[in-house]
């Protein structure tokens, strides 16, 4: 573990993964997760990532760069997941979960960073942790895994948020995708209710911005994607959620973050792992020579 810095950048919160290269454990792991995924992002956008995460003592993190700070709290295992493709989709399965993240495990000092996005996979952030950070922090939540139960053979199923009402109160943005929700717009009623900026992404199709106006009332924009060819798009949505807070944290301006967004998965999935993840200067140079007006 890395000595704590005075002012955390940016915080990410949620397990790592053992990620199975097939179904089979014979043929070995890479990492995973949405923190590992938004961690190396924000290196590459130039920013400060902060892990705070539980595995098991045996997991190897060191694909994770020695730049990433992090706060790993011991667990009995690792959450493991293994992902499967198919013509109509991902299927996953979820073969074990590694202990809870709650907040008397997020240290004073690191309530007051500049951005925290909350990225549950197996339900193991508690719905009261989003109240925790100071109210000049961006608070951020990818909800997949609220959102998630598996059967006895781990196969992972969609399941009605629950514990939202305790959660989007606290947030000043949601990213999720049309597969969280099923494509069914209205389980986002409460988010646009609550939230004042809720994201989608919509796979090739880019990603559309709800932004709450004044009287109440929802606006909604779909921001183009830069065409790209797809290798592995295993973590494009963290890495879409990573540069997509960070940019708006620094721009504010949410249609340009997303188009920024956008550039920046779309490169991500067009390498295995995290090895296409660009760098600031690629993306800032594909947005010149492609400006996106709204």
């Amino acid at each position: 573990m890395s000595t704590i810095q005075n002012q955390t950048d940016i915080l990410l919160l949620g397990h790592v993964t053992q990620d199975l290269i097939t179904q089979d454990i014979q043929d070995g792991y890479r990492l995973g997760g949405t923190v590992s995924f938004a961690a190396i992002t924000a290196l590459r956008l130039g920013r400060r990532p902060t892990i705070i995460t539980s595995a098991a003592p045996s997991t190897d993190l060191s694909d994770l760069p020695a730049e990433v700070e992090l706060v790993v709290l011991p667990s009995a295992q690792s959450t493991t997941f293994a992902n499967v493709y198919t013509p109509t989709g991902r299927v996953q399965y979820c073969y074990a979960q590694a202990r809870p993240i709650q907040p008397d495990d997020v240290p004073v000092a690191m309530r007051r960073p500049n951005v925290v996005l909350l990225g549950p996979l197996v339900n193991e952030i508690s719905g009261d942790m989003a109240a925790i950070f100071a109210e000049e922090t961006l608070v951020t939540a990818v909800p997949q895994g609220w959102m998630r139960q598996w059967d006895e053979t781990g196969r992972v199923f969609s399941k009605p948020w629950e514990n939202q009402a305790e959660i989007l109160p606290h947030l000043d943005v949601l990213v999720l995708s049309q597969e969280d929700i099923d494509y069914d717009l209205r389980r986002l009623e409460a988010a646009f209710e609550q939230v004042p900026l809720v994201v989608m992404t919509e796979y090739r199709d880019g990603s559309t911005v709800f932004m709450r106006q004044p009287d109440g009332s929802i606006s909604q924009h779909q921001v183009p994607p830069r065409p790209a060819t797809e290798v592995d798009p295993t973590g494009a949505g963290d890495i879409f959620a990573t540069a997509f807070i960070l940019r708006h944290q620094e721009i504010g301006d949410p249609l340009q973050a997303a188009r920024f967004a956008n550039v920046t998965a779309s490169f991500g999935v067009e390498a295995q792992g995290v090895s296409g993840i660009p760098t600031r200067q690629q993306v800032l140079r594909y947005m010149e020579e492609h400006p996106y007006l709204p």
